[in-house]
């Protein structure tokens, strides 16, 4: 349960908001791909795509979603005519709307009450966010209602400078923040680069409590990009390619901290 934002009560649904500051990064594709090898693993999966007037999860899934969060929302469907089987077992969407006007809902939360209701369903294992780029007052949001936060980055100066802009804002009130680089040649280069943003937030003296937390990376592939275009997923199509192999290794890791470390 976090201060402000969800209430888990008995629910088992687990809460992940997936982020990247920097737009084209590639975090709604992680998050699909993501979503499919949790399914792998046993686990009941539901993403939502909060990319907010640029909804692009059901074409990653490959579905065509008769309703969307805001139907929900505006009390045109039910939450159950919301949540869309995709093709792939055990992964439901709950999709966004492309071009959306967000303005007649602004600051009223209704998106956290969406998020809500899907955990208090206590069907799902894992509850998948996958915001949109940036801090604006839509993503800040759902940062607002998770503990568990997970960034997507590059290695470009501009993306590591959208997170770092994140880590200073959750610094205020959050414990930790979970670091991916996608399109990176090594691990190391990732672990360094993290070492580099803790160092800069020791120097101008950020929240002492707040942990920086390198989970590891995905290296740039042909593979991603081109079953993107095919809309299919990378992990289902090339189950062995180094990519997949990687993203398996950051779910462990997502899984430890979201866990306790077990």
């Amino acid at each position: 349960m976090t201060k402000e934002g969800v209430q888990y009560g008995s629910s088992k649904s687990k809460l992940l908001t997936i982020t990247s500051g920097k737009g084209g990064v590639g975090k709604s594709t992680f998050t699909a791909n993501i979503a499919y090898l949790l399914s792998k693993r046993g686990y009941k999966v539901a993403v939502i795509d909060a990319d907010i007037g640029l909804a692009n999860m059901q074409v990653l899934f490959n579905v065509r979603p008769v309703h969307t969060i805001f139907d929900y929302i505006e009390a045109k469907a039910e939450l159950s005519d919301v949540i869309m089987q995709t093709p792939y077992y055990n992964v439901y969407l709950l999709a966004g709307k492309s071009g959306y006007s967000y303005a007649n809902h602004s600051n009223s939360f209704v998106l956290t009450r969406v998020v809500s209701d899907v955990v208090a369903l206590n069907e799902f294992d894992y509850v998948l966010i996958d915001t949109g780029a940036g801090l604006n007052d839509y993503v800040k949001e759902f940062l607002k209602i998770s503990d568990n936060i997970l960034a997507l980055t590059t290695t470009d100066p501009s993306a590591l400078t959208d997170v770092y802009a994140l880590m200073k804002m959750l610094s205020k009130d959050k414990n930790s923040l979970m670091l991916c680089f996608n399109h990176t040649k090594t691990a190391k280069i990732g672990f360094s680069i993290a070492k580099s943003l803790e160092n800069l937030a020791k120097k101008n003296r950020l929240n002492t409590n707040f942990m920086l937390e390198y989970i590891g990376n995905v290296s740039s592939s042909s593979t991603i990009s081109t079953t993107g275009r095919l809309r299919k997923l990378f992990a289902y199509e090339f189950e062995n390619e180094t990519v997949t192999t990687e993203l398996e290794m950051v779910i462990d890791e997502v899984l430890k901290k979201m866990n306790g470390g077990l």
